[in-house]
């Protein structure tokens, strides 16, 4: 299997084996950023794959934190407010 890394231009990523340093310098200078994620995969298609399996993860943990924040923040609001017209 080989290592691959990843470059991201707008939504468009590439993958590159990481052995191929010409193949990086040529997509850097054209604007490309080279992305942090490096993974083993035996062709360019299961990395990419992989590749965007793992940004769709990531997505979906930063979706769930911040709407449980949300729905707690607005539970606290909830009970608050209950709290006071039964002391009242």
């Amino acid at each position: 299997m080989a290592e691959y890394c990843f470059f991201k231009k707008g939504n468009h990523i590439t993958a590159l084996e990481r052995s191929d340093i010409a193949g990086d310098s040529d997509l850097t200078a054209k604007g490309y950023e080279k992305q942090f994620e490096e993974l083993n995969a035996p062709d360019v298609k299961r990395a990419l794959a992989r590749f965007i399996d793992i940004r769709k993860e990531e997505q979906t943990t930063t979706h769930s934190f911040v709407t449980g924040a949300v729905f707690a923040s607005l539970l606290v609001s909830v009970v608050a407010v209950a709290s006071w017209f039964f002391i009242k």
